[in-house]
């Protein structure tokens, strides 16, 4: 699979709570299981208004299909290269 980075602008999620953040990973939990195989989240970034999110996907079309299944907007969709990072310098 690719490794994809999922930008969606959220205004205000930053602040989100605990109990709040846990329901938007139990909601993004259970569309990658309807799409089981070609989605797989790994973590995200929260920022003020936006999250950064990096998923291993089949396609990009599966991981906008987990975003519609999930009700989260998409901003942006960028299929990851290479990571870049401490690490690099030393090979």
């Amino acid at each position: 699979m690719k490794r994809f980075v999922i930008e969606r602008h959220i205004p205000g999620v930053g602040s989100l709570g605990p109990a709040e953040l846990r329901g938007l990973a139990a909601v993004s939990n259970a569309a990658v299981l309807r799409l089981f195989g070609s989605v797989q989240w790994l973590h995200s970034h929260v920022a003020a208004d936006n999250t950064f999110c990096v998923y291993l996907g089949d396609s990009e079309s599966s991981l906008r299909e987990h975003s519609r299944l999930a009700g989260f907007p998409v901003t942006r969709v960028n299929e990851i290269v290479t990571v870049l990072d401490p690490m690099t310098a030393q090979e």
